[in-house]
């Protein structure tokens, strides 16, 4: 992993302040939220891209699917949440 530069490292910073502002009960439904939302979506694409493999005729409309679950998880890798909670 590369090093985080100042301002990624500032950014980080001022989202685990704001998150330490969150009502307790509401940080934790936004942990909860997160942790399903990512486990979902791995488990999406991993079914999607089984289901394609067992069809007669694979990387059919069910693989594009899966394509759509793995850009999903792409998105989110920016994302320093995962890394606060």
């Amino acid at each position: 992993m590369a090093a985080q530069t100042q301002e990624q490292k500032d950014a980080l910073a001022r989202l685990v302040e704001a998150y330490k502002r969150i009502d307790p009960v509401q940080a934790k439904e936004i942990q909860e939220a997160y942790y399903k939302a990512m486990d979902g979506l791995r488990d999406l694409a991993n079914l999607l891209e089984i289901a394609d493999a067992r069809q007669p005729q694979a990387a059919g409309p069910l693989l594009g699917e899966h394509l759509y679950a793995v850009q999903a998880l792409d998105a989110m890798r920016p994302s320093q949440l995962g890394v606060i909670l």
